[in-house]
């Protein structure tokens, strides 16, 4: 019997060539897995028939988008993760999930290989093999791309002499990645990192420029989870849905970014994330509110490493893991409302309430009312400032 390799499907041509390779290359039998993860455009029965119309023996569509919602884009949310402080983790968050899925399948039909799609320039080999090593390390992986040394061209090629039923051609060179929390372009003309990107590159937004009336939105959040807009209850991938199409139209979300990749190149990318930066900046506001400032500082550096960590591929961590219990530790009085204005590219807040709220406006008003003690200051000033007093005669003395 041969040898059966379980590959990770996206529809695209880097997975769709691979089919008929790998099937002839190893003399094995290819089974696909396609996971939904919310990323819409091409219906996944679509995708699914695809695959076996290149050859597959087996094709099985995973609809994952409320696991994805609510198992990795909330963490991240609540992690406020920007990789580089910009980008939101697209691709990053999907492949451990995509991994976790894979190894079901193994199990499910019998494989002994994984199979994926990445070159060996880019973070997503690593993202891959290092979640397999961490669930299956049991399991063989091979990647086409970058085992037997594919080129674009080359994959372009090979699917037009077998006829393969795709869509990419050197008319439409870009590699495009996307999912609920956002979409990533890269290659073609954007390469050239002095090109600016035409607004073909966009689907998730439209031009920021373009004239419309603004957008108000309440996003609503328990223990930093969101659980509902303008009054109406979600659930994360329903607020995340809502926000990608209403934020979308505003043109909020679009990044242009030259990222440093976990190979040790730089690298251009195009990211369009509408839910997650609205999210993302309606979260950063209410932990402002609710979280005391040694917690919120100390955090900010937990989330900058948790951001690194999934960036470099290691979801399954204990490290991440670890972070993971602070973090949920530091959301528990994240809870309230924030109001924003989307508009002109931009996720404005303009208002926040929470019954958690540090923010006391007694001690805060200038006005009459309030009840903040400024006897109480100058001692507390000199006080703060005596080292810096006693460091800066002693530095006197010396010079």
């Amino acid at each position: 019997m041969p040898e059966r390799i379980v590959l990770a499907y996206s529809g695209g041509l880097d997975t769709s060539v691979a089919i008929p390779y790998l099937a002839e290359k190893m003399d094995a039998e290819v089974v696909c897995v396609a996971v939904d993860l919310g990323q819409g455009g091409e219906d996944m029965e679509a995708i699914r028939t695809r695959a076996v119309e290149c050859g597959a023996v087996e094709s099985i569509v995973v609809d994952a988008k409320e696991e994805f919602a609510t198992d990795f884009c909330v963490p991240a949310l609540r992690a406020n993760a920007l990789y580089m402080d910009r980008y939101p983790l697209v691709s990053s968050l999907s492949r451990p999930l995509i991994v976790k899925h894979l190894v079901a399948a193994a199990k499910r039909f019998g494989g002994t290989v994984v199979s994926h799609g990445c070159t060996g320039k880019g973070n997503d080999q690593v993202r891959f093999e290092a979640g397999l090593a961490a669930l299956a390390p049991g399991l063989k992986v091979v990647a086409p791309a970058r085992d037997f040394a594919w080129t674009r061209d080359k994959a372009i090629e090979y699917a037009e002499a077998k006829g393969l039923p795709i869509e990419t051609s050197k008319k439409n060179p870009f590699s495009i990645d996307q999912n609920l929390w956002g979409r990533a372009v890269e290659t073609g003309f954007l390469e050239d990192i002095w090109n600016g990107p035409s607004e073909d590159v966009y689907s998730y937004t439209d031009d920021p420029a373009r004239p419309r009336e603004a957008d108000e939105v309440v996003i609503t959040f328990e223990q930093g989870v969101p659980v509902g807009i303008d009054g109406r209850a979600l659930t994360p991938y329903q607020v995340i849905d809502e926000l990608n199409r209403r934020a979308g139209a505003q043109g909020v979300g679009r990044i242009d970014l030259v990222e440093d990749r976990l190979v040790g190149i730089k690298s251009r990318e195009v990211y369009e994330a509408p839910g997650a930066v609205a999210l993302i900046t309606a979260h950063m506001e209410l932990e402002n509110v609710t979280v005391e400032r040694d917690l919120a500082r100390f955090k900010r550096g937990v989330d900058q490493r948790w951001g690194e960590l999934v960036y470099d591929g290691l979801w399954f961590s204990p490290l991440r893991n670890a972070l993971d219990a602070f973090i949920a530790e530091a959301q528990k009085h994240v809870s309230g409302d924030i109001r924003m204005t989307l508009h002109g590219g931009r996720a404005t807040v303009t208002g926040r309430r929470s019954e958690d709220s540090l923010y006391d406006f007694s001690l805060a008003t200038y006005d009459t009312g309030d009840t903040f003690d400024q006897s109480l200051a100058k001692g507390f000033v000199q006080l703060f400032s005596l080292p810096t007093k006693i460091a800066a005669a002693r530095d006197a003395k010396k010079g």
